[in-house]
């Protein structure tokens, strides 16, 4: 099965969060920026607010694909203290990374969600939505980050996703809703007809369009 786009990926992926539908205190976040449309998809069924948790991983200099922490949304910050000590990565480094990701989060958080603070997370049923999970390390740094933040519960969403890291994330999320784990994964785009890049432009237009006063 492949989808047409991400808007039909979360159309579909909200047919298996049926049981969310009109909760209270419920909230859908999108991992920007291919997440947003499958997020928009699925609290549009939900009836349920959006926003957006903007992650932006701390890449080792040099082997940027290894994570040393993250950072997030709400000035959630997460280090992985033990790859750390092991790289023996100095202070001043870490430092530079991190003031490096701040500007491009912080310049994500204007261009999404203009003056409006992010939504409240404590107490909420969150599920937090992303186009699909392959190594499933920015959603990793997200339940991380939410953890932080008191959230009652949280539901790891997406279209599509290696069925070993699908299981990995049990032990992280609350709940891991996947409407298809290809067999053998390989990629996430080849569940997708169209998986062009999503822009800065797209989201903040469906960020507008299902709750315009976000953004005035």
């Amino acid at each position: 099965m492949r989808f047409r786009d991400r808007a039909e990926a979360g159309s579909l992926l909200a047919r298996k969060l049926e049981h969310y539908k009109n909760a209270p205190d419920l909230l859908v976040l999108g991992l920007p920026r291919g997440g947003v449309p499958v997020a928009c998809a699925v609290a549009t069924a939900m009836n349920a607010p959006l926003d957006v948790l903007i992650v932006r991983k701390l890449g080792v200099p040099g082997y940027d694909e290894l994570a040393m922490g993250a950072i997030a949304s709400n000035g959630i910050q997460i280090l992985n203290d033990s790859l750390i000590r092991h790289l023996d990565i100095p202070e001043c480094v870490i430092q530079a990374v991190i003031e490096r990701e701040r500007e491009e989060l912080n310049r994500r958080e204007r261009e999404y969600r203009g003056v409006r603070p992010p939504a409240e997370i404590s107490g909420k049923t969150v599920i937090i939505v992303d186009d699909g999970l392959a190594t499933g390390s920015t959603m990793r740094a997200a339940i991380a980050a939410l953890r932080l933040q008191h959230p009652a519960k949280i539901v790891a969403a997406v279209p599509t996703a290696s069925a070993e890291t699908g299981e990995e994330l049990k032990q992280e999320a609350d709940e891991v809703v996947c409407a298809i784990t290809p067999e053998p994964f390989y990629a996430v785009g080849l569940s997708y007809e169209d998986f062009a890049q999503t822009t800065d432009a797209e989201v903040r237009a469906l960020m507008a369009a299902h709750l315009p006063e976000r953004l005035n």
